[in-house]
């Protein structure tokens, strides 16, 4: 799952962020409204923890914009202002929690389990679809009751492809989620096809009642047999 930290302390961000990918989400951050502003525009997370104190702006604005814009990423407000008008204001504006500072991390992280889960998944903690179950909490998936091995990204790549699985998935859209800010840094979508093609061999193998199925020239779909 893809999150992104908006929060201008830099040993907080850092411990936030450490924390998270200790847990195996994909993790971006922002220091600054501009920088925020931004990321929220063009790209979609599964939550995104918001300060409302930013050195250019109010993180309220940038949650204002998140939902002009139609977006349904899950928002926790992060912030040390923990007045009561604030979390009324941030809960109006569609915040789904707030967390005020000081806090501990295992907070942090069960806040944010919470609200994936249940935007997600419909709050369940096992995800099924045909033979196949996803268990998010272990990062495990079985096959008709059966586990199988899958690398980090591929454990990514079909999360994100069943949490899309009535949708066309472009590969654009499938390597900003499951590759972050790394995605800059790449010169063609080689590396998703080679972890597109492991998973589908051993969901095959497996004999899965799900396939990823091409979509030449876009991307891909879940499709269950």
């Amino acid at each position: 799952m893809k999150i992104l930290i908006i929060e201008d302390e830099p040993q907080m961000m850092e411990n936030m962020r450490h924390t998270l990918e200790r847990e195996q989400y994909m993790v971006e951050t922002a220091a600054d409204f501009a920088t925020a502003s931004t990321k929220i525009g063009v790209y979609e997370y599964d939550c995104i923890l918001l300060d409302i104190t930013l050195p250019d702006g109010n993180g309220l604005a940038l949650l204002k914009q998140l939902k002009e814009q139609g977006k349904d990423d899950g928002v926790i407000i992060v912030s040390a202002k923990d007045s009561l008008d604030d979390r009324i204001k941030g809960l109006n504006l569609g915040a789904d929690d707030y967390l005020p500072k000081p806090f501990h991390m295992a907070e942090l992280h069960a806040r944010v389990k919470a609200i994936v889960r249940r935007r997600t998944f419909d709050g369940n903690k096992l995800i099924e679809i045909g033979n196949v179950t996803i268990d998010p909490e272990s990062r495990n998936v079985y096959i008709d009751k059966k586990e199988i091995a899958l690398n980090r990204k591929e454990y990514d790549v079909l999360l994100y492809m069943i949490s899309n699985k009535t949708r066309l998935v472009t590969k654009t859209a499938l390597a900003e989620h499951v590759w972050g800010d790394h995605i800059d840094q790449a010169d063609s979508f080689d590396f998703i096809y080679s972890q597109i093609k492991n998973l589908r061999k051993k969901l095959s193998d497996a004999m899965a009642s799900i396939e990823i199925e091409a979509v030449y020239g876009v991307g891909y779909k879940l499709q269950v047999k």
